[in-house]
């Protein structure tokens, strides 16, 4: 099957999807920080640069895409049918730099929250934003003991 878009077409579109400060972060941004939460975002001296990073917490959160990141068993995760090749390699890429992110995050003692995009739509968001704090004070209070 052939792109629906020409090549200029096709382009300028994938140029307008972002890497930082999407909807879905800006959500998650605003809830904490309504919250009193206080965050810093993208650090660059953290491996994988989390979205979100709670220095009081030891917490880092990502924010996944379905899409970008291959969330299994996710309704928002289709495999492009055109270059299908291409794009298995660009977010299995990814998938291997998430975990390898997780993994020295973890041995540097780093709590690690993925939320994904599709935990962040209405029918789910309440519950999943409640989770979120719940995860961020559990790590708090064994800190504390």
């Amino acid at each position: 099957m052939a792109d629906v878009h020409n090549k200029e077409t096709r382009s300028y579109n994938m140029s307008q999807i972002k890497g930082k400060d999407t909807k879905p972060e800006i959500l998650v941004r605003r809830f904490l920080h309504a919250r009193g939460f206080r965050f810093r975002l993208h650090d660059k001296s953290l491996p994988g640069k989390p979205d979100l990073v709670l220095p009081k917490y030891k917490t880092v959160v990502f924010i996944h895409g379905c899409f970008w990141h291959g969330h299994a068993h996710c309704k928002y995760y289709v495999v492009p049918k055109t270059r299908t090749e291409w794009w298995l390699n660009k977010i299995n890429t990814n998938i291997t730099n998430d975990q390898k992110a997780e993994t020295l995050l973890a041995a540097m003692g780093w709590k690690i929250i993925t939320i994904w995009e599709c935990e962040l739509k209405k029918a789910v968001l309440d519950d999943t934003l409640a989770r979120l704090v719940l995860s961020i004070l559990g790590s708090k209070q064994l800190q504390n003991k």
